[in-house]
């Protein structure tokens, strides 16, 4: 079983029931799980704290088709007609990944057959799984098409060259075999990604959610994209559905000493008006989003668009990563789901398979037993 098999045997059943619930009644339009269904819709007032800043609590569902970077040739406001013929494009999408299998169809060919789910690419989520929404994320009443925003063009500008480095460096071999100096003798190899399961990615060993769900910045992911803000006038918490990541952000605190270091980086908030500025640094260099250094800087602002949407906005800086600092935004609806455990990895028997699999290989190359 493959990694990303790994962490789709292991989801729990709760994200089953939401998925299951979400078949349509006779006459109604069609939904996938936990979107459009759930949504609060309607806008509503601001309510403040007793502490008179506004109440930024509640459960917010992040999922989207927005993507972080623009694709190319698309603007960043699109039109509803844009938007519409791609959302059907989706909608029409799920509706034929989930008919049923056929038994007796063909294995997929080797390397996949370049269709979106686990036949594309051998392995991993099939469409049950998935939960990306069904709708552009809407800010002002515009559909959005990224959620980068700066530099205008919707991109992530540029590696630094000593970024490109430390990518280089940081290729993990399939295993440890030292055969690879015999083609470059001053070669450095490290231990490989099946030697040792703590060298196994954070995401795939279920201690951090994978593509920054758990943030800063926090992004939307394939499924489990639920937020919830609890507040109070000295700490806001952020829970994430995702591996039940929890960030807590300390109001007009100060950072400790960089010998401190955090997965989630360590964050610390302040109102300006009626935003909540979280500014979060003292990274490791476990979790390196899009490979960044311990220098990551994240600033997120947290701010209120009506009583049932916020607005998110972040801003990420690391010179030794990235040519010039750049920002995102995109809007958080709230929503009447519930958020579930992510329960991960119980009676997992694929891991220890896999490092098995590695060493019997290394076996066959080398001729020993």
């Amino acid at each position: 079983m493959n990694h990303r098999a790994l962490a789709a045997a292991a989801l729990v059943a709760a994200t089953v029931a939401a998925a299951a619930g979400s078949v349509p009644l006779a006459g109604q339009s069609r939904i996938t799980p936990r979107t459009e269904k759930a949504m609060v819709r309607d806008a509503a007032p601001v309510a403040r704290m007793p502490d008179g800043h506004p109440d930024l609590q509640g459960v917010y569902d992040l999922a989207t088709l927005t993507t972080l970077e623009r694709p190319a040739g698309v603007p960043l406001v699109m039109t509803d007609e844009q938007a519409a013929k791609l959302e059907k494009g989706v909608l029409d999408r799920i509706d034929r990944a989930g008919l049923p299998s056929k038994g007796d169809r063909d294995a997929p060919p080797v390397g996949g057959d370049g269709s979106v789910g686990a036949a594309g690419n051998v392995g991993g989520y099939n469409n049950f799984w998935i939960d990306s929404g069904t709708q552009y994320n809407l800010i002002d009443g515009q559909k959005r098409s990224s959620l980068v925003i700066d530099p205008p063009d919707g991109r992530v500008p540029q590696l630094t060259a000593e970024a490109r480095r430390r990518a280089a460096a940081r290729i993990v071999r399939a295993t440890s075999d030292e055969s690879a100096r015999e083609d470059d003798p001053g070669l450095e190899v490290a231990p490989g990604a099946y030697d040792d399961p703590e060298r196994r990615p954070l995401g795939e060993r279920c201690l951090l959610g994978f593509g920054s769900t758990s943030g800063p910045p926090a992004l939307p992911v394939l499924y489990n994209n639920l937020h919830q803000i609890v507040q109070t006038p000295d700490y806001v918490m952020i829970l994430n559905e995702m591996d039940h990541d929890a960030r807590i952000v300390r109001i007009n605190g100060a950072h400790p000493p960089s010998s401190i270091r955090k997965w989630m980086g360590d964050s610390v908030g302040r109102w300006e008006g009626d935003t909540l500025v979280v500014d979060t640094t003292n990274f490791t260099d476990k979790t390196r989003f899009r490979g960044s250094s311990e220098n990551l800087h994240v600033v997120e602002r947290f701010s209120r668009k009506d009583g049932n949407t916020l607005l998110y906005r972040f801003t990420i800086e690391d010179p030794t990563t990235w040519e010039k600092p750049w920002t995102g935004e995109y809007s958080w609806p709230a929503t009447n789901e519930h958020m579930f455990e992510y329960a991960c990895h119980e009676g997992n028997y694929a891991l220890g398979n896999i490092l098995r699999g590695a060493r019997e290989a290394e076996a066959k190359k080398t001729g020993r037993q």
